[in-house]
């Protein structure tokens, strides 16, 4: 069945079974790999993509649900990468492996666009779910922070550099 979306800002027909996960849709008939495929049932969030502005998880969402509403991917969140969060994740250096950093950055983009100045606990709700294998969860919220403008405070130095210090 031939669906049209609006993927990035751009509209794209793609003809694919209507129970088709948007994940498949992204990753191999639109050819978007910053989308990845983690666990498939929903549990780790690397697939964190924005639909209509808030965060799902592709590989839950049948391409049938998504109709007009917009899709946003780590590739259209910024077109030369530059998006505050991109750039706080380069100069805090989160990832190690860097396999869940696209639907973490996602998850993030999301929660800074309905709260600018996000506390810790804050942060910590809106990434719950978004799992990390090397253990980064110090600097996501670092480079959270820093992409909102906020000031690092002395704990988080402290636990980032004890973080640091152990690995």
């Amino acid at each position: 069945m031939a669906y049209k979306l609006n993927v990035n800002g751009q509209t794209k027909t793609v003809d694919v079974p209507s129970d088709m996960p948007l994940l498949w849709v992204l990753r191999d008939t639109l050819n978007l790999h910053a989308t990845k495929y983690g666990c498939g049932i929903g549990q780790c969030r690397a697939c964190t993509v924005h639909l209509a502005g808030k965060p799902v998880q592709a590989c839950l969402t049948p391409i049938s649900l998504v109709k007009d509403q917009p899709v946003t991917t780590l590739e259209g969140l910024s077109p030369d990468g530059n998006h505050p969060l991109q750039v706080a994740w380069q100069d805090i250096d989160v990832p190690q492996c860097g396999y869940c950093q696209g639907g973490q950055i996602m998850a993030a983009a999301a929660l800074l666009a309905k709260t600018p100045h996000p506390t810790d606990k804050e942060i910590d709700t809106a990434m719950n779910g978004n799992l990390c294998r090397c253990g980064t969860y110090l600097r996501i919220r670092q480079a959270i922070h820093k992409a909102a403008g906020n000031p690092v405070t002395a704990q988080a130095k402290t636990e980032l550099n004890a973080q640091l210090a152990g690995e």
